[in-house]
């Protein structure tokens, strides 16, 4: 098994792709072990010291590290587990948890489908390519909430991302739209 390793703009994050499908469904994001207890791959990256975050995309794998540990200790580390995972013949996941829609009041509905279908068709890919994901959270009063995933979460060009390309594609093609904020 050949395993892929690309670099992302975050440089705490690196992305594996191991050429076999990730996370067929939806993309997932783990912050611990106790998160992970769904995806046996993801318990097993969390064994490795170092590892902060797990990001599970449709056919790759985000790993975020901690400041501790630099890449060429944890590389090698991190490649044997996902390695060893799939020769296991484990599930990645085991039950994806459905998240709720989100709600919007109805006056905004269609607005919030306009805003899910650009984020869906034109950032979405985009992002992914770079090791992350993005999240709409709602829409309310001119104001979009997203939450950046993966690579893209504490990245230091994600505010540039969100403001400079998100905020105005959406603001060009949505007039209601005046601003984009990141949640937390």
């Amino acid at each position: 098994m050949f395993i892929q390793t690309e670099v992302t703009p975050n440089p705490k994050t690196v992305k594996f792709i191991p050429g076999k499908e990730v996370a067929p469904k939806k993309n997932v994001s783990y912050k611990d072990r106790i998160e992970a207890e769904n995806s046996p791959l993801a318990k097993r990256l969390f064994l490795i010291d170092g590892v902060d975050s797990v990001f599970l995309g449709t056919d790759f794998i985000s790993i975020t590290k901690t400041d501790n540990l630099d890449w060429q200790v944890l590389k090698p580390l991190i490649l044997s587990q996902v390695m060893q995972h799939y020769m296991s013949g484990q599930n990645v996941i085991d039950e994806i948890k459905e998240s709720s829609p989100v709600e919007v009041d109805a006056e905004d509905k269609d607005i919030a489908n306009q805003i899910e279908e650009l984020l869906e068709t034109r950032v979405r890919p985009s992002v992914a390519g770079h090791g992350g994901d993005i999240v709409f959270h709602g829409y309310s009063d001119g104001v979009v909430e997203l939450e950046m995933r993966g690579a893209c979460s504490g990245c230091p060009s994600s505010l540039a991302t969100l403001k400079m390309g998100v905020e105005n594609m959406l603001k060009h093609y949505i007039p209601e739209v005046m601003e984009v904020r990141e949640v937390l």
